[in-house]
């Protein structure tokens, strides 16, 4: 183990090169994200859907992404697309996109259904169609309820943005082993990444909260 004062004097030390990590990390968690939640959303309609097709497919995909590790989904994506010329940083957005969706497309799905039935038919009687009650009354109604759940899942696809190591994107956990490979000091440099993780962890749980508050306020 690392002293203290040797770790607080890597830590200020190596501050440039895991800013810079950092900086890609939270590149790959926004995009991956943002991406994830238009793909959760659609298959939580899909899920939900009164045409039986869709709700199977559905089905399938979540259970095809939620039922094999993440870092084969980035592999297969990677390597097994070779022809594609995939960047690195891309195959790994895509990946995490893929598999953030299967997960934001449970929290949306429960997050809708535990919509009272009776919204549904309000929106009937003031002559909306399915499409446009779900738009302006459920939807809205279910994206407040599903922000506790989405928040913990931006926390975990922050966490497993570390995967895309593997596919040498130059991000925190990668400079992490790369430093203390080159400087046979790994304890150091793993003790240092935790710390980078920490803060964003903090931050994005921070910024989560605030924003159900404001929430919570609005609907006051």
């Amino acid at each position: 183990m690392p002293t203290l004062s040797h770790f607080f004097q890597t830590l200020i030390d190596s501050r440039g090169i895991f800013l810079e990590g950092m900086l890609i990390t939270l590149q790959l968690t926004v995009i991956s994200i943002f991406i994830g939640m238009f793909i959760g959303l659609f298959f939580a309609l899909l899920k939900i859907s009164r045409i039986a097709v869709f709700g199977y497919i559905a089905n399938a995909y979540i259970f095809l992404v939620r039922g094999t590790p993440l870092i084969v989904q980035i592999f297969i994506l990677y390597f097994g697309l070779t022809e594609l010329n995939i960047p690195d940083f891309w195959a790994a957005s895509i990946a995490l996109a893929f598999h953030n969706g299967a997960y934001i497309a449970e929290i949306f799905r429960g997050a809708i259904q535990s919509i009272d039935q009776g919204q549904k038919e309000a929106g009937r009687s003031l002559g909306m169609g399915r499409f446009l009650t779900m738009r302006r009354i459920i939807l809205p109604q279910a994206m407040r309820r599903a922000l506790p759940p989405l928040g913990n899942q931006f926390i975990i696809g922050l966490k497993d943005s570390s995967l895309a190591a593997f596919i040498s994107v130059n991000e925190l956990f990668n400079v992490a082993t790369t430093q203390g490979s080159n400087s046979f000091d790994n304890m150091t440099y793993l003790l240092v990444v935790a710390v980078y993780y920490l803060v964003l962890v903090l931050l994005l749980t921070f910024a989560v909260q605030t924003f159900e508050k404001k929430l919570s306020a609005s609907d006051q």
